[in-house]
């Protein structure tokens, strides 16, 4: 679901830039700390003044930790995405890692997966005392 941003002339604040894009305050806060996110302007009363750009990139920097980039992978897709910067030869490798990542993750997960329905197979054929969970869980060689 595509998300609209709706600012007023003096912008944003933290709240509202939060539910909008569906990144946590402390999120924000902390995107602020590390620089990922450039600190914003303040009101008169001194709270967060979010622009439409700030709004932007944090939409931006939230796609791609939903992707799985790490926040220094984040930082490098920032970079290349500034004008005058996009090298699409270097987001595609930066990509391509995380691809990669992916993929092992996924044979990973398929590994786990077989080891765990023969050992619930086990479980449902075992008798009242012989549990293979169990057994996988205390002795890790035997599973």
């Amino acid at each position: 679901m595509a998300r609209t941003f709706i600012t007023n002339a003096r912008g944003m604040a933290i709240g509202a830039l939060s539910r909008q894009t569906g990144v946590k305050v402390e999120t924000i806060r902390y995107y602020e700390r590390i620089g990922v996110l450039e600190p914003p302007g303040r009101t008169p009363a001194g709270r967060r003044n979010y622009d439409p750009a700030q709004a932007r990139r944090l939409a931006f920097v939230r796609r791609a930790r939903q992707l799985g980039f790490s926040l220094g992978e984040v930082r490098e897709l920032l970079a290349l995405a500034a004008p005058g910067r996009r090298d699409c030869g270097a987001v595609g490798r930066v990509a391509g890692r995380q691809l990669d990542a992916v993929r092992d993750r996924i044979r990973d997960l398929r590994r786990l997966e077989a080891i765990l329905a023969k050992t619930v197979a086990r479980c449902r054929a075992g008798r009242v005392g012989d549990c293979a969970v169990l057994d996988m869980l205390e002795n890790p060689g035997r599973g």
